[in-house]
């Protein structure tokens, strides 16, 4: 069930200034206390808050459980999630990619160059328009059509799983290449592909949090 914002003002107050009684409450909101009743009788119910006669309200079981899941949330790294990259070279052709697309059953194919560096991104929607009503498209070098370093978001292991979201969001993305500096010479800017994280990996993580089963 989702809280209303009056609800989330009520838990982050009482979070902070715990034990409170509903009078403090409703005095600091600027509202009566019979108008907040049944805020803090569903609050209760679903256990976001408790309640002790002549003590006051405090942050209940639900919250506390919620608390510390995004407590793990903000904890998780990439390198905690990632999933092995699926990798093609930027001369492979457009068919050599559509085949790898769907043999690996992913959304998008990382593509290194000749140094194996990444060099790209191709995704289905970059095969499909290039495929649509042009019969010379399966020879076509993948590279013609992929996206071009360095206009692709990535990651790297350490970077938190939350900021690797923020990241797809930002630049409306279902995959991130993760990318691990070379240890051996760090000053040189090298960077081994490493892994991917993807929505669906973003998706098993908050089902695991959830109690269900993670997948991970």
């Amino acid at each position: 069930m989702e809280l209303s914002a009056r609800q989330l003002e009520i838990l982050r107050y009482v979070k902070q200034n715990a034990p409170i009684t509903g009078e403090q409450i409703a005095e600091w909101l600027g509202l009566s206390r019979p108008t907040i009743r049944s805020d803090l009788a569903l609050l209760v119910m679903l256990g976001y808050l408790d309640a002790k006669p002549k003590v006051g309200y405090f942050l209940g079981k639900a919250a506390d459980e919620q608390r510390r899941d995004s407590s793990r949330l903000a904890g998780l790294k990439v390198r905690d999630v990632q999933a092995l990259p699926v990798i093609i070279r930027e001369n492979a052709t457009v068919q050599d990619a559509v085949v790898t697309l769907f043999l690996e059953n992913v959304g998008s194919l990382i593509v290194i160059g000749q140094d194996g560096q990444l060099a790209g991104m191709v995704s289905r929607k970059d095969l499909l328009k290039v495929t649509l009503g042009n019969a010379s498209a399966p020879q076509m070098p993948v590279s013609l059509v992929m996206t071009r370093q360095p206009n692709i978001a990535t990651v790297q292991p350490d970077d938190s799983v939350v900021d690797a979201a923020r990241k797809m969001i930002q630049h409306e993305v279902d995959t991130l290449p993760v990318l691990e500096a070379d240890a051996e010479q760090p000053e040189s800017g090298r960077h081994s592909v490493v892994g991917r994280i993807t929505k669906t990996t973003l998706t098993k993580v908050l089902v695991s949090l959830a109690g269900g089963p993670d997948g991970l």
